[in-house]
């Protein structure tokens, strides 16, 4: 097959003209080169829907804090954590820590 019968195939004027080259070369350009290609696209579009996620967490986890700001606004509720989270105590009082065996045992084996 010469060069004069790959000039006559259809496939070969369509692919050779100057409008279809130049085209190609600035879709090709678009799509992985430029600072706002298609590929960077892509990258932006899965850290947007990754932050999306996180903010909705985060709301959550606000959501949460808030509540637990209201309880600790009623005196009773802060003393209740004051004494099981931190084992505070008011003047002239014991405390006694009662383990049950079933969260000794929890804990020998983590």
């Amino acid at each position: 097959m010469g060069l004069k019968e790959l000039r006559k195939k259809k496939w070969f004027k369509i692919m050779t003209n100057t409008y279809i080259l130049v085209l190609t070369i600035f879709v090709i350009w678009m799509a992985f080169f430029d600072t706002n290609s298609l590929m960077i696209h892509l990258e932006l579009e899965n850290e947007i829907d990754k932050l999306e996620k996180e903010k909705e967490f985060l709301k959550s986890e606000i959501a949460k804090d808030k509540e637990i700001l209201e309880k600790m606004s009623d005196k009773k509720e802060l003393e209740k954590l004051a004494r099981e989270k931190y084992y505070m105590k008011k003047e002239n009082e014991e405390i006694f820590l009662i383990e049950y065996e079933d969260s000794i045992k929890n804990q020998h084996h983590e």
